[in-house]
């Protein structure tokens, strides 16, 4: 999917029901902890996850996409470009839906994994962002 392609994000936002935090923070100046909360607001079952924390804004908070073990459609990543590939590998893994890689992370790389493994792949764009202009 090439990003920019405003009704393929939207149908992505409008299909999802679950999402996977990764790098989720319980600091609130953190974007990860606050658009963990967002998108628990509109209505998706959100799973923070970070080895480093137990819960996140008063929700269990899991260790890796594999220890889920419910069905996760967004993988939506805050981490260093660099740290992506491993999460990508555990999307696949899992069976995700669509990698989401916030404002400032990209890695071609991990983006050609995540496609050669069945999933979509939105790069450098924050998801609270196009939710706020997409989803009216």
């Amino acid at each position: 999917m090439a990003v920019g392609e405003d009704e393929s994000l939207r149908q992505i936002l409008k299909e999802a029901k679950s999402i996977a935090v990764v790098g989720a923070s319980p600091n609130p100046w953190r974007d990860s902890g606050t658009i963990a909360q967002f998108l628990r607001e509109k209505g998706y079952t959100v799973f923070p996850v970070n080895p480093k924390y137990d819960e996140v804004l008063g929700h269990k908070c899991f260790p890796s996409l594999t220890s889920i073990e419910q069905p996760v459609d967004i993988v939506d990543i805050f981490r260093r470009s660099e740290e992506v590939p491993p999460v990508v590998d555990e999307a696949i893994h899992i069976g995700a839906r669509t990698v989401w890689m916030q404002l400032g992370v990209v890695s071609p790389e991990a983006a050609a994994r995540a496609e050669e493994g069945g999933l979509r792949v939105i790069m450098d764009r924050c998801i609270a962002i196009d939710y706020r202009r997409l989803m009216k």
